[in-house]
């Protein structure tokens, strides 16, 4: 009794960042739980439906190479808008709805944009024989690239609204994420016939009803504007001096995922569509605790930064130490029980036991980068909220060059095993920088 009475003491008297942090987690978790039940349902159908096949591997390899730059360009908005959101309202509120606006004129062009080139640029390289798929496979995705291609300027606005909700400490974004995997299993159920294709159109309908979601919830709290093509707001100023810092840095890390499914065509066949089933278990632990951990803690930090209050890095040392320990513990669970996961949420229709044992060996090396990832993405956070965009752009630079490296070391000898090694050495070296550059700095 006097144990339970001293916990809920040391609670009840523990700094209010972590009282934030804490609830900031358990309902970004809790989103993420929602949504990746979407994810594991939409997985179950693609497995049950298509198992390791061509048709996996060309719609992956271009859905991977169309998302990438929006991925890039969300990742950049969550870091960068929201410590500079955090600013606005403590010291110019009323400039807020001129500058949102602004941004969507921003989003509006760049999305048209990006389709068009990524549309073209796409084209070309399947007519080359730089993409290492077969024949067959190639054909599938070269008639997938229309619709897909679509997804671009969707993706824009979704990240767009999506870093808005988060940068006003609402976390609903995070719940509606999972509506276009819904909305594909959905399609899939739908239309059991017809190939390949309603893989490309049932994505491309998922985007849609996110970024409506979306915007019917920022238009409910009057938090969307009508956009403005002129950018004469005085914030685009911190606007561009984290941006051109953190595009850098984004595009290396999302090189990371582009290299991984390069180095995996050029080995057998199925082998882009086992990593992938991999990497879908892998994002279930990790958007469970890292996404929670990104999105509630960086409001928190910038908030702090913003007021001027010197607890931060404390708080964000506690918060690494706490989720390190957490991920070592679910590398354990994970372990012991991924066969069976992977049995339940794949081993139907097409997906054959064989496959569920090729999933789980990939699935069992990924394992490591999970406690890396977890603490790692605190640290993140603290840079960003104080500002040192360079830093994390070095960083990232450093993390490429060591995943590339070890992938030309380690492919050869181990195959597609060896692109988790050297993902989970990645995080390790990444965690390692941080702390050092924490030290030396002493911020």
């Amino acid at each position: 009794m006097n144990l339970f009475s001293t916990v809920r003491a040391r609670l009840r008297n523990a700094h209010p960042d972590h009282h934030a942090i804490a609830r900031g987690m358990a309902w970004v978790a809790l989103f993420v739980f929602v949504g990746k039940l979407s994810g594991a349902a939409k997985e179950m159908v693609v497995a049950y439906r298509y198992g390791i096949s061509a048709e996996v591997d060309a719609y992956l390899f271009v859905l991977n190479l169309v998302i990438w730059p929006v991925a890039v360009w969300f990742s950049v908005l969550t870091v960068v808008l929201v410590p500079l959101a955090a600013r606005i309202r403590q010291d110019a509120a009323t400039e807020l709805p001129r500058f949102r606006a602004e941004l969507l004129g921003l989003a509006l062009l760049l999305g048209l944009a990006l389709a068009l080139v990524m549309g073209l640029g796409l084209w070309g390289l399947f007519k080359t024989s730089w993409t290492g798929l077969p024949p067959a496979t190639l054909d599938m995705a070269v008639g997938m690239l229309p619709w897909l291609v679509g997804l671009v300027p969707l993706g824009v606005l979704v990240s767009l609204f999506s870093a808005w909700t988060l940068a006003a400490g609402h976390h609903v974004n995070t719940l509606l994420e999972g509506v276009p995997a819904l909305t594909l299993a959905m399609t899939l159920l739908a239309f059991p016939a017809g190939g390949a294709e309603p893989l490309a159109w049932g994505t491309l309908a998922g985007f849609a009803l996110h970024l409506s979601g979306l915007a019917l919830t920022l238009a409910r709290r009057r938090e969307i504007d009508a956009p403005r093509f002129r950018r004469r707001s005085p914030q685009w100023t911190g606007f561009w001096h984290g941006f051109g810092v953190m595009l850098a840095g984004q595009v290396l890390m999302g090189f990371t995922g582009i290299i991984d499914q390069f180095f995996a065509a050029h080995l057998d066949a199925g082998t882009i569509a086992t990593l992938s089933y991999a990497n879908r278990i892998l994002a279930l632990i990790l958007g469970l605790g890292g996404t929670a951990v990104g999105r509630a803690t960086l409001p928190v930090f910038s908030k702090a930064h913003a007021l001027g209050c010197d607890q931060v890095q404390r708080v964000a040392m506690h918060w690494v130490r706490l989720l390190f320990l957490l991920g070592l513990v679910t590398i354990i669970v994970v372990w012991w029980l991924a066969p069976w996961a992977v049995r339940m949420l794949f081993e139907r229709g097409a997906f054959t036991a064989q496959n569920t044992q090729a999933v789980t060996d990939v699935l069992r090396y990924g394992l490591a980068q999970v406690p890396f990832c977890f603490a790692g993405l605190v640290l993140v956070s603290l840079l960003t909220s104080k500002g040192r965009y360079l830093t994390i752009t070095i960083i990232a630079l450093s993390n490429l060059i060591v995943k590339v490296v070890l992938q030309i070391i380690l492919i050869p000898k181990f195959g597609i095993v060896g692109i988790m090694i050297a993902t989970s050495v990645m995080y390790a070296t990444n965690i390692l920088l941080m702390l050092i550059v924490l030290k030396k700095a002493r911020i």
